[in-house]
């Protein structure tokens, strides 16, 4: 089976939960996992940036692995987060960290050095030569500062270790652009849940969400309802969704899904600075939301 039949519909970014000494607990990310998968979620993305990757040492972020594989035991794929800013420190990860049970590498495009367009395709040629497992990119400028063009995409969806990519530029243009030309067996998932729906119809494959962290079962059937084409029986789900959406990122990832997640009593509500948990009246309105 290929990567691209793999990896159709949605995959959640898992929060990383942590206990009230900011400790990872495992235990409710078993659970989470579980939930996750009970709810019908296609594959599940450990350590991405909905993890709190930046404030995981090392030694966590290869538990968290290793026993995020242990848990799903086979059930869905798995793909690992691997990303940076640090071209070199990448490729050494890509050697350490324990992908044997991986079906791809996720890779944010470099953050804060804001490197060229020749920059981004050169950082990920390298890693896509490393790496044991096929690298999806991922585009996602308002986090790293810096969008990764069409044209670029492109040029790396011809080498052979590159898969596909996640894409949350926000930019339809592009998208459409994207969809046109890249290769046939090339992955394209949205990383905007608001715009899942709309982008599956232009022709991606799937998302990789936020959202489905707190309502998996609702989110995951709305993505196969699009990908059947049935996008009358699948707005009435997105739309009772896009309140969600909008609360979840009106201050901060992964503090508005992990709001949502404690007021249903699946983690608690505890993130690791410089990161804080969502102001009481934003949190209100979550409670509010989840009451209706």
């Amino acid at each position: 089976m290929s990567l691209r039949q793999q990896l159709q519909g949605t995959g959640v970014a898992l929060v990383t939960p942590f206990t009230s000494d900011l400790k990872v607990d495992f235990d409710s990310l078993g659970n989470v996992i579980d939930t996750m998968i009970k709810g019908g979620v296609e594959y599940l993305i450990t350590l991405g940036t909905t993890g709190e990757t930046p404030t995981l040492d090392k030694q966590e972020k290869l538990d968290i692995v290793n026993y995020t594989f242990e848990k799903v035991a086979g059930r869905v794929p798995v793909v690992v987060g691997i990303g940076g800013n640090n071209t070199a420190e990448l490729i050494n990860d890509l050697h350490k960290f324990p992908l044997d049970k991986a079906v791809a590498v996720l890779s944010a495009s470099p953050n804060y050095n804001k490197p060229s367009q020749e920059g981004i395709y050169q950082h990920y040629k390298a890693l896509a030569a490393a790496s044991p497992k096929p690298i999806l990119l991922y585009n996602v400028p308002g986090r790293t500062g810096r969008n990764m063009t069409a044209e670029t995409t492109l040029r790396l969806a011809q080498l052979p270790n590159i898969a596909g990519m996640k894409e949350a530029s926000g930019d339809m243009a592009q998208c459409m652009q994207l969809l046109r030309d890249m290769p046939e067996d090339f992955l394209l998932v949205s990383g905007d849940d608001g715009l899942a729906l709309p982008l599956i119809a232009c022709g991606m494959h799937g998302v990789i969400s936020v959202a489905a962290n707190a309502f998996p079962a609702e989110f995951s059937e709305m993505i196969r309802l699009c990908l059947k084409h049935d996008f009358a029986a699948a707005k009435p789900i997105n739309d009772k969704l896009i309140e969600a959406y909008d609360l979840m990122f009106a201050e901060n990832n992964p503090a508005g899904v992990k709001a949502f997640m404690a007021e249903k009593g699946w983690i608690g509500n505890h993130l690791r600075l410089p990161v804080v948990p969502l102001s009481e009246g934003l949190h209100s309105k979550v409670r509010n939301y989840l009451k209706k």
